[in-house]
């Protein structure tokens, strides 16, 4: 997920990402519970996905003020 992407949206759609995000993170997790994870970089990825919305709902958020 590109940062330009990201800033593109607005943030209902940031919002569902983030919601998506969490969501995957939690399957990762699962499935690295139970063995069956394949790729476990995919960590990292959505890891920093997440950091990513955080940062540019929080951007927007301060810049409202």
């Amino acid at each position: 997920m590109k940062i330009d992407e990201l800033r593109s949206q607005n943030n209902a759609e940031l919002a569902r990402r983030l919601d998506d995000a969490y969501q995957e993170m939690f399957n990762l997790r699962f499935q690295r519970a139970t063995g069956k994870l394949a790729n476990t970089a995919r960590f990292g990825e959505v890891r920093r996905d997440i950091a990513r919305i955080k940062t540019i709902l929080r951007e927007r958020e301060l810049a409202g003020e």
